[in-house]
C-alpha cells in the first residue's frame, strides 16, 4: 500500500485502488414439456435448448433425460455450453435452480411471420446462405444456425455429408414444401408451427413433422409431435400412428397406443376393421404378437 508524509508533522495519507474485472450475469428458464415422454431417451443422449445470449457469447442448455453416461444413468444432467466457437477462453460461474413452473410468468415468444419464415435474415459467424429446392420451392437459411441445431444439418453442411453443389442449392427429396417450411420455423424460433386456414390440419401436420424431425435428428420437436398426437389416438388412427411410433422409435407415442387399445371397446372395435391388416403390413411382428396376446385375453 503506497504511503506518504505530510509536511508539517500532520498525519500520513492513505490511498487504494482496485482492479475490477468486466462481468455480465444473466439467466435462462429452461421449461421441460412433456417430461415423461423424455425419458424413452437413451442414456448419453440429450435435448438442447434454444440459444440464449449472456456477457456477449450465445450458450446453450443439454438436457440428458437419463443421465450423459452409464454412471449417472438413473439421473438427469444438465450441462451450459458455449454455442460458438471462441478464440480465448471464456470463464463462467453459473448455478442451477428448480423451479415450481406454476410460479413462472411465462414470456410471450416473438413470432416470425409468413414472409419472415420463408427467408431468413441476418449475419452469422459461419457465413453465407444456403438454398433449399423443396419440391420446386425454395427456402434460404443460414448454415450456422442449422447446424448448430441439427447434427444431420451439420454433417450435410460442414462435414462428411456435405453437398458439392456449387450453385449453393441442397435439394430436399420425400418432404412437402409446408412440412420443411414448418421445420425450418421451429429451428429459428424454437415453437411448434401454428396452423393457418387451408393448410393441413394438425394431426396430419404433427404426422409429418415427426418424420421430418426424425430424419434431421430434432429430438425436441420429436416429442412436441409426440404430445400432440397422443390428443388425436382414435379407433381410426390409432394403427397409422402406432405405425409411426414403431418406425420412428417413439416409446412415449407408442405406449400411448397400447394405453388406448388395452380398452377392450377400443381393441375389439379396431379388430373389426381393416386396420389390424395394416399394422401386420407395416410393423414388426413383435406388435402383432401383442396385439393377438391382448385380443386373446378378451376372448377368454
Amino acid at each position: 500500500m503506497p504511503t506518504s508524509t505530510v509536511s508539517g508533522g500532520g498525519k500520513p495519507s492513505r490511498s487504494s485502488s482496485a482492479i475490477v474485472a468486466d462481468t455480465s450475469s444473466g439467466y435462462h428458464i429452461l421449461r421441460i414439456d412433456g417430461y415423461s415422454r423424455t425419458k424413452g431417451i437413451p442414456t448419453g443422449k440429450c435435448l438442447v435448448s434454444r440459444p440464449f445470449i449472456v456477457g456477449g457469447h450465445r450458450w446453450c442448455i443439454r438436457y440428458y433425460p437419463n443421465g450423459s453416461s452409464s454412471q449417472d444413468a438413473d439421473y438427469i444432467s444438465l450441462f451450459v455450453a458455449l454455442d460458438e466457437t471462441v478464440t480465448k477462453a471464456v470463464k463462467a460461474q453459473l448455478q442451477f435452480r428448480f423451479i415450481d413452473d406454476v410460479d413462472v410468468e411465462e414470456e410471450e415468444m416473438p413470432s416470425l411471420t409468413s414472409e419472415e419464415v420463408n427467408t431468413f435474415e441476418g449475419s452469422t459467424e459461419k457465413g453465407a446462405h444456403v438454398v433449399f429446392d423443396v419440391g420446386g420451392v425454395t427456402f434460404a437459411a443460414h448454415r450456422c444456425v442449422l447446424a448448430t441445431r441439427s447434427p444431420v444439418f451439420s454433417a450435410e453442411l460442414f462435414g462428411t455429408m456435405k453437398e458439392s453443389d456449387t450453385a449453393g442449392v441442397i435439394r430436399v427429396d420425400e418432404m412437402e414444401a409446408q412440412v420443411f417450411k414448418a421445420l425450418l420455423y421451429f429451428v429459428y424460433t424454437d415453437l411448434f408451427p401454428e396452423q393457418k386456414k387451408g393448410e393441413e390440419d394438425e394431426d396430419v401436420m404433427s404426422q409429418h413433422l415427426l418424420v421430418a424431425a426424425d430424419r434431421y435428428n430434432l429430438e425436441r420437436l420429436k416429442l412436441m409431435c409426440e404430445d400432440r398426437l397422443c390428443k388425436y389416438i382414435s379407433v381410426g388412427t390409432v394403427a397409422a400412428i402406432l405405425t409411426l411410433a414403431e418406425q420412428h422409435h417413439c416409446p412415449g407415442l407408442k405406449k400411448a397406443c397400447f394405453d388406448f387399445l388395452s380398452s377392450a371397446a377400443n381393441l375389439m372395435a379396431v379388430a373389426a376393421g381393416d386396420d389390424l391388416k395394416h399394422l401386420s403390413r407395416s410393423c414388426p411382428s413383435s406388435i402383432m404378437e401383442e396385439l393377438i396376446v391382448m385380443l386373446g385375453k378378451l376372448v377368454q
